[in-house]
C-alpha cells in the first residue's frame, strides 16, 4: 500500500508521498513514487502513483520514453496544450497498461490496478490538480475538494479535514501533511518513510522546492513528538464523563 497528497492552494501546489511497498510482511521495500517532468518556463508536471508496483512503473516508463521521442506517434507529454490534457493522457496510458493484462480475467485486471495523482501548470493557464482511477476516467481538485489522496488515506484525512485552508503558507501546508502521513504511519505497517515533498509556486513554471525527509530528518521528528504531546495535552484538559 502507499500514501500520497496532492493540495490545491492559492499560491500554488504541495505534493508528498510515501515510499513504502510490501508484499507481505517478510517483502518491504522502498520505491519513488512521485514523478516529475518539466519544460522550464513552460510546462511543470508531477504525478504521484499507488498501487500495483509493476503497473505504476510501467505508466511512468511509457510517460518517459514517449518524452524523451517527441516523433513518436504519441504525443509527449510536456508537448500537450493544457492540463486536461495532461490527466487525460496519463489516464489514457494507465488504461492501456492495465488492459495488457486483461486477457488473465477480471481478477488479475482487478490485481493489477492502479491510482495516480496528476498535477501541475502549464503557460497560459491556471495551475490543476487531478485524481485518476484505473478505468482512465478522472475527477479535479476544486473549492469544494481542495485537496486529494490515494492510497491508504483515511488515518491521515481527518486532520486535513479539520485544518486544510487553501489561503495557507507553503510552510502551513508542509507541516500539516507531516502530521497527517506521521498519523498514518503510527497507524498503518503499509505506509513508512522515507517521504518525497514537492512545492510548486503558481505562475513559476520551474521545479520548485524538492526534498526527501528521511527517519532521522530533525524537523520531521519535531512534528512528530510535539503533534503527539500537543494531543495528549488536549486530550488532558477535556472533561471528563460524570457518571
Amino acid at each position: 500500500m502507499t500514501y500520497c497528497v496532492g493540495l490545491r492552494l492559492s499560491r500554488g501546489l504541495v505534493f508528498m508521498s510515501d515510499t513504502r511497498t510490501n508484499a507481505g510482511l517478510d517483502n518491504i521495500s522502498t520505491y519513488r513514487k512521485m514523478f516529475t517532468w518539466v519544460d522550464d518556463g513552460e510546462t511543470v508536471i508531477t504525478i504521484m502513483t499507488a498501487g500495483n508496483l509493476a503497473t505504476t512503473q510501467s505508466v511512468v516508463s511509457l510517460i518517459d520514453e514517449r518524452n524523451r521521442a517527441p516523433s513518436e506517434r504519441h504525443p509527449a507529454i510536456l508537448q500537450l496544450p493544457s492540463m486536461f490534457q495532461v490527466a487525460k493522457y496519463v489516464g489514457n496510458t494507465l488504461k492501456e497498461v492495465i488492459a495488457q493484462h486483461a486477457e488473465a480475467g477480471e481478477r488479475a485486471e482487478s490485481y493489477f490496478n492502479a491510482t495516480i495523482i496528476v498535477g501541475g501548470q502549464v503557460k497560459g493557464s491556471e495551475p490543476r490538480l487531478f485524481l485518476i482511477y484505473p478505468e482512465g476516467n478522472f475527477i479535479e481538485a476544486g473549492e469544494d475538494t481542495p485537496f486529494l489522496q490515494i492510497g491508504e488515506f483515511k488515518y491521515g484525512r481527518p486532520i486535513l479535514v479539520r485544518a486544510f485552508d487553501p489561503d495557507m503558507s507553503f510552510e502551513a501546508a508542509v507541516k500539516l501533511l507531516l502530521v497527517s502521513f506521521d498519523s498514518t504511519i503510527k497507524a498503518n505497517l503499509s505506509v513508512g518513510l522515507p517521504l518525497d515533498l514537492q512545492v510548486y509556486e503558481k505562475d513559476s513554471l520551474k521545479r520548485g522546492l524538492t526534498r526527501r525527509i528521511k527517519g532521522n530528518d530533525a524537523y520531521f521528528q519535531t512534528i512528530s513528538h510535539g503533534w503527539g504531546d500537543a494531543l495528549k495535552q488536549a486530550f488532558d484538559s477535556l472533561p471528563d464523563l460524570v457518571f
